[in-house]
């Protein structure tokens, strides 16, 4: 059993892969998707999306991570895909899934479902375009409006070179409302073969079983499930093993974590997405762990990056943080 941790744009960055891949129990990462756009990315850019480039495109704790792309023309991605590759990364992954509105509105992810022609012409182009030894992996949702072109699109994927395919189970109108439709997977994994791999809704041990069961996955993707709590995948892995009650990680265990998480922050984010991103994980603890809902409720006010270090240093004990700069500090006392 493999257990994949997905690519959410704006939350699962390199800060908390770091974090999730060091509490354990996942076996590779895909990055959040990169845009490309008809020109050639700097390669600084693929780096600040992916600073694992900088140690085998492995997260400090050894987990793989393959980088995502996303957009609709195929030689510009083509293009992109052959510089990308010459950074040495974990194989090259091509986004067919998203639902945000501004990237359906250019082209992009999801709204490609509907075009399981150029979807093949794109896969097509990437493979070609970067070595043959390199993996070339694609994840698609069930389709736009509906799932009537999924498995057309799927054999597009695999027609084009896939070597996986990752299936969110819900179409892009669904987008992130439950239920996720596993029992649909089948029909898809039938009709390639290439190593099917599924997603979407999994929450809870229960919820991996069930989607395993249903999907007939061997192979499944964590999301918003595993930001919520930390410890799924090792649970997963225990309850496989055929060990009960499963391991879990509880609220205690977090704590270095929740410092790795907030020093990262403190060192590589803006000053402006700090307080941001400790809240945004905190809001998902909340619905694992009853303790991050105080926690919650203590920092939801606070924008200052040393008032938040000061209560967490009396929750957590004493750690160091990188201090503000005089550009940060001018920063906070003018916002």
């Amino acid at each position: 059993m493999q257990l994949l941790l997905a690519p959410m744009e704006g939350l699962l960055d390199f800060v908390l892969r770091d974090v999730l891949t060091r509490v354990g129990g996942s076996d590779r990462c895909v990055s959040e998707f990169i845009r490309v756009t008809g020109r050639l990315i700097p390669d600084h850019v693929f780096h600040r999306y992916i600073p694992e480039l900088h140690n085998g495109c492995r997260t400090l704790s050894g987990v793989p991570v393959r980088p995502q792309l996303l957009g609709s023309d195929p030689e510009s991605l083509a293009e992109n895909a052959a510089r990308l590759a010459q950074l040495g990364p974990f194989g090259v992954d091509l986004n067919f899934g998203c639902p945000a509105k501004v990237v359906n509105r250019h082209g992009g992810g999801a709204s490609l479902l509907r075009e399981p022609d150029r979807i093949g012409r794109v896969v097509e182009a990437v493979r070609r375009a970067v070595p043959a030894h390199m993996i070339v992996s694609t994840k698609m949702r069930l389709g736009y409006d509906d799932d009537s072109l999924a498995i057309d699109c799927a054999q597009a994927m695999a027609g084009g070179g896939s070597c996986e395919l990752v299936v969110h189970a819900r179409t892009k109108a669904d987008g992130y409302r439950p239920p996720a439709y596993w029992e649909r997977i089948p029909a898809i994994r039938d009709a390639v073969k290439i190593p099917v791999i599924a997603n979407g809704e999994i929450w809870t041990v229960d919820d991996a079983l069930r989607c395993r069961r249903e999907s007939g996955c061997d192979d499944i993707m964590l999301g918003r499930g595993i930001v919520a709590d930390p410890g799924l995948a090792l649970a997963i892995r225990s309850v496989d093993a055929g060990n009960l009650p499963a391991t879990i990680v509880e609220w205690n265990d977090l704590g270095p974590h929740i410092i790795r998480f907030w020093q990262m922050v403190c060192a590589d984010l803006e000053p402006a997405q700090r307080a941001g991103r400790l809240k945004q994980w905190l809001n998902l603890l909340r619905r694992r762990f009853p303790q991050a809902e105080d926690a919650f409720n203590h920092v939801r006010t606070m924008r200052n990056q040393r008032d938040i270090t000061a209560w967490l240093k009396t929750q957590h004990g004493p750690f160091e943080v990188t201090e503000p700069s005089q550009r940060e500090v001018d920063w906070q006392l003018t916002h």
